[in-house]
């Protein structure tokens, strides 16, 4: 088995991504057998499809790597890097673009969502930017791709663009590219805006308090789980009683997730307890799980040299395993190399 699973470097993580995304990769590392491995990079080059600060996107390709690191992420036992120092997968990308269809392209919906009205402004890049995502799973004889609900379709066109390939360019009993199936992995929590509960964490809103970041201090955290916004009633001892309460359910959501236990369960200690005692009990334990992550955090951010260390270590050996695939696509589509 090989998983391959990818970041956009946007920096900034908070609560939302180590519970939905990040956990998950380090559960999957740790579980693998020594005859598998996780293959999980930074998409720097995904990031220039829409508008960004290079001087930021630097920040955040660095920071990014040293919160997967903090999280749990081994750089001795996965291999961690960052696109643009593997120019295969843009190499990949140019060639699997004779095979992609403009019309699997237009029914991508987040290109629809994300050029909005405006697509004749929007970049080629943004356009294209799923042939690239096929690319860097299909570089790497990917057997598995972990896919949320948004990712489903992507994982999708990588599977008709290799099909294609193969049967356009390969005999039938020897294919070049591997068709990589979904990895669901263990159901993620799904969490919440602590100011609004209808709405995801995210590092867009402009409220500071909206969210846990990992970098965040004891104190920091407390006070924004004490402002968290909640309601007058006490909680329910049965999660039918959370309908309707959709900060509350959040709140009893994150609890949940941190302490590896159901919704039932927290329910079943805290039912009938008011937020007055749940919050403090919340923060605490929130503080006990992300304490090590952070001070491990800004220690990594403030150690550039070791950062770039671990970065272009993965990368070679990222490009490693790429050149065999890349070479092959090559005399496949019959082009001549020195």
């Amino acid at each position: 088995m090989r998983i391959v699973s990818g970041v956009q470097p946007t920096g900034n993580l908070h609560l939302g991504n180590y519970l939905g995304a990040i956990r998950n990769w380090v559960r999957m590392q740790d579980d693998l057998d020594q005859d598998s491995e996780c293959l999980f990079f930074l998409a720097d080059m995904h990031a220039i499809s829409m508008p960004h600060d290079p001087a930021e996107l630097r920040k955040g390709t660095l920071e990014m790597a040293a919160a997967l690191i903090a999280c749990g992420i081994d750089p001795t036992r996965s291999i961690l890097f960052n696109q643009a120092q593997v120019p295969q997968h843009a190499e990949l990308q140019w060639l699997l673009t004779g095979t992609a269809r403009m019309g699997w392209l237009n029914r991508m919906t987040q290109w629809k969502d994300k050029a909005g009205k405006n697509r004749e402004g929007a970049s080629v890049a943004l356009f294209s930017y799923p042939v690239l995502q096929a690319a860097d799973v299909l570089l790497y004889q990917t057997t598995h791709v972990p896919v949320g609900e948004d990712q489903k379709q992507h994982l999708e066109l990588a599977r008709d663009i290799a099909q294609k390939f193969n049967n356009d360019f390969c005999t039938e009993d020897a294919p070049l590219f591997t068709l990589p199936d979904p990895y669901i992995p263990p159901q993620a929590a799904r969490i919440m805006s602590l100011r609004d509960g209808s709405k995801k964490m995210s590092k867009s809103d402009p409220s500071e308090m909206s969210r846990i970041e990992l970098a965040d201090d004891a104190d920091t955290i407390m006070k924004k789980v004490k402002k968290a916004k909640s309601d007058p009633d006490a909680l329910p001892s049965e999660v039918a009683g959370l309908e309707d309460r959709p900060e509350a359910l959040n709140l009893v959501t994150i609890y949940a997730a941190l302490a590896g236990q159901s919704a039932e369960e927290v329910l079943a200690t805290f039912g009938g307890q008011g937020f007055g005692a749940f919050k403090p009990a919340l923060g605490e334990l929130m503080v006990e799980t992300l304490a090590p992550i952070s001070s491990r955090f800004r220690e990594l951010v403030g150690d550039r040299e070791a950062l770039d260390a671990i970065l272009a270590r993965g990368a070679a050996l990222a490009r490693e395993r790429a050149v065999p695939t890349l070479a092959a696509t090559y005399d496949a589509l019959g082009l001549v190399r020195g």
